[in-house]
């Protein structure tokens, strides 16, 4: 590829998040502020909005989100979700947890979606869930909810269900040096994902695609 190419290219990435979160209604704006003050860092509006058409998609009416505090794209799969099914969300930080169940409480007299907050470690909590029971699990987070959630999507996701890794370039967080796109960058997050794209890449039990929307999103659909 030219480096004009290369240019125009990353120019249609911030003309493609521009756009997204133009389309983000005032509640969403509202509730992104608020996390970010409250030092709970969310992810881009596109891929909150991709999370939303993907739960669409694939008609999911049972979701679980995995991660720390990421509330956006947690508004986005309730509204997807559209009054009715469920949403679990599992966050092992008090910080997290706490202002998730506040959001919950809020949204309790505007829809019928089962909504459920659990303060828990994945390798605590998703082995207690009745297997094939979910449409839908989106990890974000730190390091050790990837893999350990993957561990459990073959049980837990119906026949063709979906599961989505967030941030699988490893550009978001705060000790990132270039993440998985730079061979020198050896920190926890950069490590594990490459990791993770190994393993979910080589298992026959899915089929997988890498996506470059957001800080990279990594998506695996059940066989």
């Amino acid at each position: 590829m030219e480096k004009t190419s290369y240019t125009y290219l990353s120019k249609a990435c911030q003309f493609v998040e521009d756009h997204a979160y133009a389309r983000q209604s005032e509640a969403l704006h509202r509730v992104r502020s608020r996390a970010e003050e409250n030092d709970l860092s969310q992810g881009s509006a596109v891929q909150a909005e991709f999370l939303h058409t993907l739960a669409l998609m694939t008609h999911s009416t049972s979701v679980i989100t995995v991660g720390t505090g990421s509330v956006v794209e947690i508004m986005q799969l309730i509204d997807a979700l559209g009054g009715s099914g469920q949403l679990t969300a599992v966050d092992s930080s008090a910080q997290g947890i706490a202002f998730i169940r506040g959001l919950f409480a809020g949204l309790s007299d505007d829809t019928q979606t089962t909504l459920r907050a659990v303060n828990a470690p994945v390798g605590v909590f998703l082995p207690r869930l009745n297997g094939a029971d979910y449409d839908m699990i989106v990890v974000s987070g730190d390091a050790g909810n990837y893999l350990e959630t993957f561990e459990q999507a073959p049980r837990l996701l119906r026949d063709r269900g979906v599961i989505v890794f967030t941030d699988v370039l490893a550009l978001a967080s705060d000790e990132s040096n270039g993440g998985v796109l730079n061979p020198a960058d050896r920190s926890e997050k950069a490590l594990a994902m490459r990791q993770l794209l190994e393993t979910v890449q080589a298992d026959e039990r899915f089929d997988s695609t890498l996506t470059a929307t957001g800080t990279g999103l990594l998506i695996a659909v059940k066989r």
